[in-house]
């Protein structure tokens, strides 16, 4: 039976057919709110949202490490349809992106389709009966004839393989399992990883702890942003006047849709030019050395930080390059033979950015488990279908990873909406992406992504690069814009196709 307090009803009983199908959306975070939002509005009422944590916001409701922000500004980083027009600061903290989000579930009533502590382990496809058989929290069964996976990319922690994690006496935990209630107030900290969170969180730990051990395998670029809080007189303009910030959030959307692509030069030396300015604010040469990328800006996920840098100017802290051995009981052992003794190691190692939908146990036509059909790297038509798995839907999906997340999500529910639509109108019991299209369209994508050069210098295996051709799997290689308009157009034949049988 499926968990105790579904709402809309048993989905197991529900026998409406294609005219009003039963949805499954994975994960109340942006993507599954905005989907809940468009295909209500469409007139889609069988919608439950299956939400493995015990409230919504997604990413921003798991990571609330100290000094979490949105490195997209704030104005363009709300849904179309519900235009925040006063946040605080350039750059929204965790707790005002999360509140935001709080705010479109209970404006538009989401709740009541939401199953909170629901995690959907995993979903077979029933060729017979043209649905989806889904497990939730590794017991409960249930069925559906759309599943719309919005869990996104950051859904899935990566924990180091470093010796001896389990031996370590202190405490130690995961920046994305932030333990809220310890107090790191004069302790001795080691953190290990210095991408996307290091740099949010290392500032706000530095303020805390007695001595601070930054443990660095690869320097990043980071680059200053301009995050001054709005004043009085702006908030009070952007209140009383909509269109003021409308303007803004169209001025940002034009300034990244000019950089998006990766392929100016000219402005690739230039985000370098202000991270080796930003680098300047380290005051000892051979602590700025150690921090100086060899790798260009952008071959990387870019960073912005404007407190990241100055930390190493602080006596409580050092920052160590040789490679970790293993912990020990009371701490870390670097390849150099030394062990520094620390209270306490946060791990800011990051996501499994690649996995996408294969987080979950997805079984297709002829037995076919997703992480089979991905062996080589997670790859989707318009990064929204893929071959052998009907029904299925993805929102930030294999190779739509630029710009505005909330953007691209608008056009992937809008697309998803429209086949829906077309499956209600047509009495379609199931739509399957055509294995060539599915392939042309990422030999042309992968044939656009090996131009972005920045891109292919063999330094973003983590971040990028997944499966066994390790090629790069996250990122859309062409401006938002140009993922619009290739989502708006009409491609009904690029889908085999069966009818509701009666």
């Amino acid at each position: 039976m499926p968990p105790a307090g579904i709402p809309g009803g048993d989905l197991m009983s529900s026998n409406s057919g294609v005219q009003q199908p039963r949805i499954v959306v994975i994960g109340a975070g942006p993507g599954g709110i905005c989907t809940a939002v468009r295909l209500r509005e469409a007139g889609f009422t069988d919608l439950t949202i299956y939400e493995r944590s015990g409230s919504v916001g997604g990413t921003w409701n798991v990571n609330r490490y100290p000094g979490a922000a949105c490195d997209v500004q704030s104005h363009l980083y709300s849904f179309s349809f519900e235009i925040k027009t006063d946040w605080t600061r350039p750059y929204a903290t965790q707790p005002e992106i999360l509140r935001y989000f709080e705010h479109v579930v209970d404006h538009y009533d989401l709740a009541p389709l939401i199953c909170f502590s629901s995690t959907v382990t995993s979903a077979k496809w029933d060729e017979e009966r043209s649905v989806w058989q889904l497990v939730v929290n590794g017991a409960d069964q249930l069925e559906a004839d759309i599943v719309i996976s919005a869990i996104g990319m950051f859904n899935d922690l990566t924990m180091p393989d470093i010796e001896g994690l389990d031996t370590f006496e202190g405490t130690i935990f995961h920046s994305a399992r932030w333990a809220t209630a310890h107090d790191l107030t004069g302790e001795r900290v080691a953190v290990i990883g210095t991408a996307a969170s290091a740099v949010q969180f290392v500032p706000e730990v530095a303020k805390a702890a007695g001595e601070l051990a930054i443990f660095q395998r690869t320097p990043n670029w980071v680059l200053p942003k301009e995050d001054t809080p709005y004043t009085r007189e702006e908030l009070q303009r952007f209140a009383t006047h909509p269109d003021a910030a409308r303007e803004v959030r169209e001025g940002i959307f034009a300034r990244v849709e000019a950089t998006i692509t990766f392929s100016n030069p000219d402005a690739l030396r230039a985000a370098e030019d202000l991270g080796r300015r930003n680098l300047e604010t380290v005051l000892d040469p051979a602590v700025r050395a150690k921090l100086t990328p060899t790798e260009p800006w952008g071959c990387r996920r870019p960073l912005s930080s404007n407190a990241y840098y100055p930390v190493f100017n602080q006596p409580n802290v050092e920052l160590v390059t040789e490679a970790v051995e293993r912990l020990t009981p009371k701490g870390v052992l670097t390849s150099d033979g030394r062990e520094r003794e620390v209270d306490t190691v946060i791990l800011g190692t990051g996501f499994a950015t690649t996995r996408y939908a294969s987080a979950i146990d997805f079984v297709g036509r002829d037995g076919q488990p997703i992480a089979d059909a991905w062996v080589d790297g997670a790859q989707a038509y318009l990064g929204i279908t893929t071959a052998g798995f009907p029904n299925l839907f993805m929102l930030y999906g294999p190779n739509t990873n630029n710009g505005s997340i909330l953007f691209m999500i608008e056009c992937q529910v809008a697309y998803i909406q429209r086949q829906l639509e077309r499956m209600r109108r047509d009495e379609l019991a199931w739509i399957d992406v055509r294995h060539d299209v599915m392939d042309d369209y990422n030999a042309t994508l992968q044939h656009d992504i090996e131009q972005v050069t920045v891109w292919n210098q063999n330094c973003n295996t983590g971040y990028y690069r997944g499966g066994a051709a390790q090629r790069i799997v996250t990122q859309w290689p062409h401006t938002m814009v140009a993922y619009s308009a290739r989502t708006q157009q009409p491609d009904d034949e690029a889908y085999e196709v069966g009818a509701v049988t009666r």
